[in-house]
């Protein structure tokens, strides 16, 4: 077992997203913290059924044998007790998932723990320990999806939003406060003006760190930028990526157009969106991931 998690690309997760807890989740509810624990124990030989990141983490981890090393951990974060949580790692053993590190926080918040294990990704279904990671400085979002279903292209395909996820909500916001024309209009006079980094800038660097091992063509890891801008706009996205010298496999500029026929066209395993809207749309289809972050979310 390796003694650093440096020059790794760390995605950490909570039991919830990795595994379905919703009926154990009732009990507790329901019934109470005590309910919830022997109804955990007394079925701690019983397999989970997958959650809703489940196929994401099955692609991830087989990123490592096609990448020839351990270049990819996955990271539990719990809010179980390690009692409780025997339940998840038999279940994880039963699936044959290469995790072996996790935190149980025996029912407090464990997004405390993501710096300390480098991560640079959380996922979860609790949007208050998302929005305190994002403010930690990692890139965070809530697992808004229906039961995920994963694709049958053996590449891993990201698809991103572009403003308040990949970049920051400074442009979001002209748009937000003063309409579409001068949002346009400060776009094209700052076009060569770089934007600044948004919460996933350096998630999606460390992902083009891993593409670079491989031609374009035959990279394990796919990328997507799924925006709504639309020419002129377009001008001051493409020339902050090649500022920040990070490449962008398929660029798709819609306009206002709705994101989710694209994004099921791109067969993507996970699409990021800072706003509810797109969320709900694209989540019957896609593992979707809610950025609470930016001006959409103030």
């Amino acid at each position: 077992m390796a003694d650093s998690l440096d020059d790794k690309l760390v995605i950490a997760i909570s039991s919830r997203a990795l595994f379905d807890l919703d009926e154990s989740h009732k009990v507790y509810e329901q019934h109470g913290l005590d309910a919830y624990s022997e109804y955990q124990v007394t079925r701690e030989e019983e397999p989970l059924q997958p959650g809703e990141a489940f196929p994401l983490v099955q692609k991830l981890l087989r990123l490592n044998r096609r990448l020839g090393d351990a270049h990819v951990e996955v990271v539990l974060l719990s809010r179980n007790s390690a009692d409780t949580g025997l339940r998840v790692f038999n279940s994880i053993q039963h699936y044959d998932l290469d995790i072996s590190r996790a935190a149980f926080c025996g029912g407090e918040s464990p997004w405390r723990y993501i710096n300390a294990f480098n991560c640079h990704l959380f996922l979860s279904n609790e949007a208050e320990d998302v929005r305190n990671a994002l403010q930690c400085g990692v890139a965070a979002a809530t697992l808004v999806s229906s039961r995920g279903s994963g694709t049958e292209n053996d590449q891993l395909r990201f698809a991103f939003d572009g403003d308040a996820v990949i970049f920051s909500d400074e442009a979001e916001r002209i748009y937000k406060e003063d309409g579409l024309d001068a949002f346009t209009a400060s776009e094209r006079a700052a076009a060569k003006e770089p934007l600044r980094g948004g919460p996933f800038k350096p998630f999606l660097s460390a992902l083009h760190k891993l593409q670079q091992a491989f031609p374009p063509s035959e990279a394990p890891i796919r990328t997507a930028l799924v925006t709504a801008r639309s020419a002129p706009a377009h001008e001051r996205v493409i020339r902050t990526l090649r500022a920040w010298n990070i490449r962008i496999d398929e660029s798709i500029f819609l306009g206002g157009l709705n994101k989710t026929e694209f994004l099921k066209a791109y067969e993507a395993d996970v699409f990021f969106d800072d706003q509810q809207v797109h969320c709900e749309s694209a989540g019957p289809h896609i593992a979707t991931g809610h950025v609470p972050h930016g001006v959409a979310n103030a």
